[in-house]
């Protein structure tokens, strides 16, 4: 099956900013729970009808693998081979994807997603220790952006090597913040957005 007929994870606009938009990242909490909205909230389509659609939002679950010992993320560059070709030779330290009805089990689909999206992209030499939201990414300046929605995970785990299992990983590693932080400075070097927008709160994670 070509992947825009897949059927994904939606949420009407209009019911994820019921309480108004907002731009860039959002902490979770109480107030600011737009992984229980969306859960709440729901529904299926077909992909290739909504992936220029604005009035909906595609959640990801978007997660960060940190080792809290080392003090480390996983970074990786997207091959050319990446399924979205928006993201061709961009850095990122975030893996996720889109939730597919295949994912709709007893739980959180949103979660079993990025479960299953892990398993598929990255070899780990150790376990998951915790699983976070740390926040919310919301970007409408682009055309990615405009039509998806992150949930932040932050995912701490024993692991001091993660290998790429999946050819849309070119290269892979785990990297301090301060060299994160030279790739974002480095010219030479495209980041994709999502991890721009996630590398604060990562930041002050590790150096809380």
């Amino acid at each position: 099956m070509d992947k825009f007929d897949k059927e994904i994870l939606v949420i009407e606009r209009e019911l994820l900013f019921c309480d108004g938009s907002f731009e860039g990242f959002k902490p979770h909490s109480e107030d600011s729970n737009y992984e229980t909205l969306i859960l709440n909230n729901f529904k299926f389509l077909r992909r290739g009808d909504v992936e220029e659609d604005p009035s909906h939002k595609q959640p990801i679950g978007y997660a960060l693998l940190v080792n809290p010992e080392t003090n480390k993320v996983f970074a990786y560059q997207r091959s050319t081979k990446a399924g979205e070709k928006r993201l061709h030779g961009k850095w990122s330290w975030g893996i996720g994807g889109h939730v597919e009805r295949s994912d709709q089990h007893i739980g959180n689909p949103v979660y079993l997603s990025l479960l299953r999206e892990l398993e598929e992209e990255v070899e780990m030499d150790g376990k998951i220790l915790d699983v976070n939201v740390l926040g919310y990414i919301n970007d409408d300046s682009n055309q990615v952006g405009e039509v998806h929605f992150g949930i932040l995970y932050l995912i701490k785990t024993d692991s001091t090597t993660i290998e790429p299992r999946d050819s849309e990983i070119e290269v892979g590693a785990m990297l301090g913040i301060e060299e994160l932080e030279k790739k974002i400075a480095d010219e030479n070097v495209v980041v994709e957005d999502w991890s721009r927008i996630s590398f604060d709160p990562l930041k002050e994670y590790l150096q809380a």
